[in-house]
């Protein structure tokens, strides 16, 4: 297993060794060389038109690329083989569900682990933990705002058949994981489905967690094990390794193994945008994940049918004035014409 070319916007000059011999710019050279496509950009405008290649040729694709699927995969679900990775919270936790059933666990909660959240990042805070921890300024601000684990977790929910609780989810805070994941499961047993959600607590590991029943293994031998004693149970995968574990999902599908996750054709569960705070008709929003305008809430999309993915909105223009606070429809804003947007507009903006 060895890539064959690496398709970048940046020049080949940048770029030496074996990515530089390895670089091109050209879609379809990618295409013409690979028997298998990963896409990892995290722009759902550079992605799609990559994807939409190598479907048309007949190539399975692998993704690290939350904001891709939650956005317009769906639209490509049907259409062939696409499947997110694990390495990132969504694909550790579809692997993770695999593990569970194998074993006889019915999971009621699909859970993630946020260590800091913040709805209003300074630019300045930003900044200074961009280069500390050598991510760019939209990345580390979609962490902390909090957009990143809403996007995830609405992935989950729709790659999982799963619901949410309510509107940017329950995010419990300040208990440790076992008595988190049990008052969660106990919220989903009442909702009667499985939901997706998270825990909030720096001190815990910055992984993934499962709770749910198993009424197939003797409840003694669960204690034994160290689950405790019922009768729910948390399994944690108490670590995500991002662009080490993809190798794994590649060997999966190449092997036949089929798909980790996907946004599935019916999903129900959207990303809305949140205005940060007042912004004034003629902005132009460079970043809308990750930026200073906008941050991402999970909502059912048949609660908010008119809601703008955010996942869209990055190059978009305000063109109506909105309030902090307020969530953006199409007449808020006009949107980037590019696939992306085109398909989201023919084939998955709900209809009246």
């Amino acid at each position: 297993m060895q890539p064959a070319k690496v398709l970048s916007r940046r020049p080949k000059d940048q770029f030496s060794g074996r990515v530089a011999d390895l670089h091109t710019d050209s879609i379809n050279e990618l295409v013409d060389n690979c028997d298998l496509i990963v896409e990892c950009s995290g722009d759902v405008h550079h992605a799609t038109p990559i994807v939409d290649a190598a479907m048309n040729a007949g190539l399975p694709v692998v993704t690290m690329a939350t904001e891709f699927h939650v956005t317009v995969g769906s639209y490509f679900a049907g259409k062939g083989l696409i499947t997110e990775a694990e390495g990132d919270q969504p694909g550790c936790l579809a692997a993770l569900h695999e593990e569970a059933v194998e074993m006889g666990f019915s999971p009621l909660v699909y859970g993630n682990i946020k260590g800091f959240l913040n709805h209003q990042p300074t630019v300045e805070d930003m900044e200074f933990w961009s280069n500390k921890q050598g991510i760019s300024v939209p990345q580390v601000t979609s962490f902390t705002d909090g957009t990143k684990i809403q996007m995830e977790q609405a992935f989950v929910a729709n790659g999982l058949k799963t619901d949410i609780l309510t509107r940017g989810l329950s995010g419990i805070e300040g208990m440790g994981l076992e008595e988190g994941g049990n008052y969660l499961a106990e919220r989903a047993e009442h909702h009667g489905k499985p939901i997706s959600d998270y825990v909030l607590n720096g001190k815990l590991p910055p992984g993934v967690f499962i709770t749910g029943r198993n009424e197939e293994a003797d409840p003694n031998v669960l204690r034994y094990l160290k689950l405790g004693d019922g009768p729910f149970y948390t399994l944690i995968r108490p670590y995500h390794l991002c662009h080490l574990e993809i190798p794994r999902t590649i060997r999966r599908v190449l092997d036949g193994g089929g798909v980790l996750l996907n946004n599935t054709t019916t999903p129900t569960i959207n990303v809305c945008a949140i205005a940060k705070k007042d912004i004034a008709a003629g902005t132009d929003v460079a970043n809308a994940i990750g930026g200073q305008f906008f941050r991402g809430e999970a909502t059912r999309i048949a609660d908010e049918p008119n809601a703008v993915p955010i996942g869209l909105m990055d190059g978009c223009r305000v063109i109506r004035n909105l309030e902090a606070g307020q969530t953006v429809t199409l007449d808020d804003i006009e949107l980037r014409d590019t696939q992306a947007t085109q398909i989201w507009q023919s084939a998955l903006r709900p209809q009246a």
